[in-house]
């Protein structure tokens, strides 16, 4: 049964309070973690199904990290994490919520840490913090060639809504996506129809 912890250290302003399960840590990243940033950000694996490039040094891990990171850990409330394991306590992936209406989860993980289960936990502990802070809902998408993210949205408790496709950028290539959804104070038959009303092609697919 997974574990959900929330940390006092930063809960004066409820932005990216550290989470501990079973065997993670889940915080924020911090400067001095932007080796670990390179290496998340600049492995072929983790970014393929992604729309960004791979980092191509330490200079855009820096930017990286201050833009999708320690800025945003100035808002009043965020929920962008480094996935680290207890015994070290070292990223080796991260796991996000964007804060507008989509309220999209995303995640990504290094492959030596693959199909270990920690993404699934790591997205259990954040969908609790969600749920207690009053978030409606949350969406979250994975390119069809990209299964595997599917399976963890599937095991986390999030259902399959529809299929969409589109012209992801910077990498200006065409992509299906399936976008998974949980309702977490929303009615149950609430469906984010966004992604689906943008799409000139779109499709309610067998899973």
């Amino acid at each position: 049964m997974l574990l959900l912890i929330v940390e006092d250290d930063n809960m004066k302003n409820l932005n990216t309070p550290t989470l501990k399960t079973e065997r993670l840590i889940l915080r924020r990243f911090e400067e001095s973690d932007l080796s670990s940033v390179f290496d998340i950000y600049s492995n072929k694996e983790v970014n393929k199904f992604l729309p960004w490039l791979p980092a191509k040094n330490i200079t855009e891990a820096k930017l990286l990290l201050d833009d999708n990171y320690l800025k945003k850990y100035e808002n009043k409330i965020g929920y962008d994490y480094a996935i680290c394991l207890k015994e070290n306590n070292i990223p080796i992936g991260y796991l996000k919520i964007a804060m507008n209406e989509s309220y999209d989860l995303g995640f990504g993980l290094l492959p030596n840490y693959w199909n270990k289960g920690i993404v699934t936990e790591a997205v259990k502990a954040i969908i609790g913090k969600a749920k207690i802070d009053g978030i409606p809902y949350l969406t979250a998408t994975h390119d069809v060639g990209n299964p595997a993210s599917g399976a963890v949205m599937i095991k986390s408790g999030m259902k399959y809504k529809y299929s969409y496709e589109e012209q992801w950028q910077p990498k200006d290539i065409k992509v299906v996506f399936r976008m998974y959804q949980i309702n977490l104070s929303k009615e149950e038959d609430f469906v984010y129809n966004k992604y689906w009303n943008n799409a000139k092609v779109k499709m309610i697919e067998k899973i």
